[in-house]
């Protein structure tokens, strides 16, 4: 049995993580959010610490650490512009780190956590759930079982209406979230990335805070895609029936049904890095440069 702590239980990503380490066998020693709405502890691990200053949560895990309790995994479910922060704390308490995408928001950061990743000789995953899922999976192989020189053409779409507050969290801070592209996109790039290989071109078409266009190339694939939190681009249909989500995927104008089967992704991602085979700092890269290239052109 392992041994967690989770930075930002009280966000929204926090309960999947919690549900994976409880269901690969393992404890929530202790969480910390700056926020004291934390009760969500109370359906996965009512016995956790919990600390709403991070020098007492530090303190606490060096405690721990003294008193010879191990702290396996330090969880980074914070905003994203503390992501790194948060990941450097891990590692220099001599633990591994999993940390909620993006992982970080440039390059050069992720570059920076290698040479701390070697010094204190721990490993940093990143979740990018949308490998795992069946279809996407089903996918991939269809495009492996391909000749090299078969290219595809690819529509993305990904609406999920937000309102007024979203601008006013840090979520529509694009220098605390890196924007929608970054925040929302970059783990569909991810996958593209997966399934058709290394980018190798991009364009940014269009650009809001609530909406961005743009085409990316990639070995195998050529995609237009097209992002926006605005209720307002909520095809008709959706929007009769009120929801608010909206994902397609076309290749070659043929669809990729993932509306569905998100459930129970972070427990495999988990299971994965149990196992050895976590999605680490180079795979994470690749997109992470995309997504920052997309932000500054």
């Amino acid at each position: 049995m392992k041994n967690f702590v989770l930075i930002g239980v009280a966000g929204y990503v926090a309960p999947r993580h919690m549900k994976a380490i409880r269901d690969t066998g393992h404890r929530l020693l202790a969480a910390l959010d700056i926020h004291d709405a934390a009760g969500v502890l109370d359906s996965y691990f009512p016995d956790a610490d919990f600390f709403t200053e991070f020098e007492r949560f530090d303190r606490h895990c060096e405690k721990l650490r003294r008193s010879g309790t191990t702290i396996d995994y330090v969880v980074v479910c914070s905003p994203n512009y503390l992501h790194d922060a948060h990941i450097r704390f891990g590692l220099r308490i001599g633990a591994d780190v999993i940390c909620e995408k993006p992982l970080v928001l440039n390059p050069w950061n992720v570059d920076a956590l290698a040479e701390l990743e070697k010094e204190f000789n721990k490993k940093v995953f990143s979740i990018l759930q949308l490998r795992y899922h069946p279809s996407i999976i089903e996918l991939r192989n269809q495009v492996m079982a391909g000749g090299p020189q078969e290219k595809y053409n690819i529509d993305l779409q990904y609406i999920t209406a937000r309102g007024r507050w979203y601008q006013y969290s840090w979520k529509g801070d694009v220098n605390r979230s890196g924007g929608i592209i970054t925040n929302i996109g970059l783990h569909f790039f991810d996958m593209l990335i997966w399934i058709f290989g290394e980018a190798t071109g991009s364009t940014l078409i269009h650009s809001t805070a609530t909406s961005a266009t743009g085409t990316l190339q990639f070995e195998r694939a050529t995609v237009k895609w097209m992002l926006s939190v605005d209720a307002a681009d909520l095809p008709e249909e959706k929007k009769a029936v009120g929801e608010n989500t909206y994902r397609q995927l076309l290749v070659n104008n043929i669809p990729v049904d993932f509306s569905s089967g998100f459930n129970d992704l972070h427990t495999i991602c988990y299971q994965q890095i149990m196992s050895g085979n976590g999605i680490g700092l180079v795979e994470s890269k690749k997109a992470i440069s995309v997504v920052a290239g997309l932000r500054k052109s």
